[in-house]
């Protein structure tokens, strides 16, 4: 799961188009949000929000009434006793695609992003949103938890997961168990998010050397707080309900000599539950990182976050420098006492994080995977029987399409990334 992506630029004014004094806006529909100090405003359909004071608000009620330019300028400087830059700011709001018609003139903007199951409509899965299910969730946990430990049968484990003396077999339907627990837990993500009206697509995406199935839900910020948590923990949820559903239905079973259904249930218990650690790696931006995001009320805890572990490593090398001076400004200066120490914390854990991952895949992942990659080359090698070759052109796809899926992920994420020029 991912929170709002960063996109280029909307296109902004018609050829020949000009602001005015008596210039008016037609904006898209917009959602509006109190956050602290500021408003939030932002289009659902696109995902893009922005940050505004309380002048910014006032400006955007104004020209959404209809007032012109001038009219809107008037209005503010009365209120507040300072000019406003009325120019600047309904450039902006035209490079975020908020402007639907200038001047009674259509305004270009690219076409909103497709969402994953477009006929998937909010009123279809509202009751996601209900307390009700949290409540029932938490009642299947707990049956599962006391059927599990005060059931006749062992506590599930490993020997589970080898449910079948035939190993293709464990590891193949190892392989699509999972892919399949990944989407569902995508799809309750996206349930979720499309409760609130926000459209939400699903797709793939990169955490540093990870390749990872994600849900853009750009524009959740402009829900409730109890929605948004909601969202974020969607995917968790179902992970909890697929194992506790699974782990009931196998202690209703008859025992039987080698474990008999009830071992393949408690496998997809075990894989279902094991997908759950991996959100509490709160440095790759999963779940939890976006839960802790919101609970501590932090703007970008990752950008800032990693902006400040940048500033140490200059201030560091500063020092190591003897440089004269007080060194590179703090980026974190300008943040709340309260958002800028959680800031800094979690800087201490992006870089302890990046680093534990950047020596698993130097020390664990490179070395397997060029181990694989190889052997399989020699079993491609002439003289090699048929069942060698097979078994190694398999490695070499799934190897060879990871890393291209990752490459392109990757490639794709950073174009999305960089600022589109305007036109």
């Amino acid at each position: 799961m991912t929170a709002p992506q960063a996109r280029p630029p909307a296109s902004t004014l018609t050829p020949g188009s000009t602001l005015t004094p008596t210039s008016t806006l037609s904006l898209h529909r917009l959602t509006t949000r109190r956050d602290g100090a500021d408003w939030l405003v932002g289009r659902l359909d696109t995902g893009e929000v922005v940050a505004l004071p309380d002048t910014g608000e006032q400006a955007l009620r104004l020209l959404g009434q209809g007032r012109t330019l001038a009219e809107t300028e008037r209005a503010l400087t009365t209120g507040t006793g300072r000019r406003p830059d009325l120019t600047g700011f309904v450039h902006a709001l035209l490079d975020l695609g908020f402007v639907r018609e200038l001047d009674g003139r259509p305004v270009r903007t690219p076409a909103p992003p497709r969402p994953t199951l477009p006929r998937l409509r909010p009123r279809h899965v509202r009751w996601v949103l209900s307390p009700a299910v949290p409540a029932l969730l938490g009642a299947l946990t707990a049956a599962a938890a006391a059927a599990v430990l005060l059931g006749p049968r062992p506590l599930p484990g490993y020997r589970d997961l080898l449910w079948s003396p035939h190993g293709s077999l464990v590891l193949g339907s190892a392989l699509l168990v999972s892919w399949l627990l990944v989407l569902l837990h995508e799809a309750g993500h996206l349930a979720a998010a499309r409760a609130t009206g926000v459209p939400a697509r699903i797709g793939f995406g990169t955490r540093l050397q990870f390749l990872v199935l994600q849900t853009d839900l750009s524009g959740i910020e402009l829900a409730p707080r109890r929605h948004r948590l909601t969202a974020y923990l969607a995917g968790i949820a179902v992970n909890l309900a697929v194992a506790s559903a699974a782990l009931l239905l196998a202690a209703s079973l008859p025992a039987a000599p080698a474990g008999g259904p009830a071992r393949p249930l408690s496998a997809l218990a075990l894989l279902s539950l094991l997908q759950i650690p991996f959100q509490a790696m709160v440095f790759l931006r999963t779940d939890l990182y976006f839960v802790l995001q919101d609970l501590t009320r932090c703007r970008d805890l990752h950008g800032d976050g990693a902006a400040y572990a940048r500033h140490l490593a200059r201030l560091a090398g500063h020092r190591l420098r003897r440089r004269s001076g007080p060194g590179p400004a703090d980026p974190t200066g300008g943040l709340p006492a309260g958002e800028r120490r959680v800031v800094r914390a979690y800087s201490a854990v992006l870089a302890l994080g990046g680093a534990s991952a950047l020596a698993g895949l130097l020390c664990v992942t490179l070395p397997a995977d060029l181990t694989l990659l190889a052997r399989a080359v020699a079993g491609l090698g002439p003289g090699r029987p048929l069942t060698s070759r097979l078994d190694s052109a398999v490695v070499l796809l799934v190897l060879g399409g990871t890393q291209v899926l990752w490459l392109l992920t990757r490639r794709r994420e950073r174009r999305r990334r960089r600022p589109a020029s305007r036109s």
